[in-house]
């Protein structure tokens, strides 16, 4: 299984960016999907997920609003929209698949991960 991020890069705060992910070795469209970040000194933490049919998604409240997840099971590629960009969404992005997305508890059980992105937001 192979993930491939692209997307980041240096923005400064109130811009935006999308991130893309995609993917190969897998069965892309029966797999739920997500993203994590790690900012220096911090643990992982799961951003937002999708399941496989995109009815279900996910958004950790540090984002809600402002970060849009979005698959296309046609391309194999997953995205995430980021608007209104601030300084403390600074980070490392990664791209998990074959995990399991619930609306109420985010992402969990990744079994592949990407090789990450930078993100950095200036202010």
């Amino acid at each position: 299984v192979q993930l491939v991020e692209s997307g980041g890069g240096l923005v400064q705060a109130g811009g935006s960016l999308r991130l893309s992910c995609t993917a190969s070795g897998l069965t892309f469209d029966a797999n739920d999907m997500g993203w994590f970040r790690q900012a220096p000194g911090k643990e992982r933490e799961g951003v937002s997920c999708i399941d496989w049919r995109g009815g279900i998604t996910y958004y950790a409240d540090s984002v809600k609003g402002r970060f849009t997840i979005s698959r296309d099971n046609a391309k194999n590629t997953l995205y995430l929209q980021m608007n209104t960009l601030k300084p403390e969404d600074t980070a490392i992005y990664y791209c998990a698949a074959d995990l399991i997305c619930r609306s109420y508890s985010g992402p969990m059980l990744v079994n592949y991960w990407g090789q990450g992105t930078q993100v950095t937001v200036s202010s």
